[in-house]
């Protein structure tokens, strides 16, 4: 299986503006906090090129990588906000209220 890289022209304009801010933050808050470039590439398993992909915020990075740079950095909170309650569980009020929507009804395709 081949690694597909993402191109930043198939990702949405606001998910572009997210990373080019994420990736940069990265960087700014390993400097300020005295981290080596190597040093958060062996607390994130990744390889010194990656870690250059994700401070200069390519889409090509796992978002998943971002948010690990963000928990190990003590940023996490900050950068990916924890979602409302409503928004991923079923049983929400707002799942229960929409009509028509039946227990394990939530295949769309």
């Amino acid at each position: 299986m081949t690694k597909r890289l993402r191109s930043p022209d198939t990702m949405p304009t606001l998910v572009n503006e997210r990373l080019r801010t994420w990736g940069p933050c990265v960087r700014t808050q390993r400097v300020q906090q005295n981290i080596t470039a190597r040093d958060l590439c062996a607390r994130l398993d990744i390889s010194h090129p990656t870690l250059q992909r994700m401070e200069r915020g390519e889409a090509s990075v796992n978002v998943g990588l971002f948010l690990a740079a963000f928990h190990v950095l003590g940023m996490l909170g900050m950068a990916a906000p924890e979602l409302e309650v409503a928004l991923w569980q079923m049983n929400s009020p707002a799942m229960r209220s929409r009509p028509g929507l039946k227990e394990g009804d939530d295949d769309y395709f």
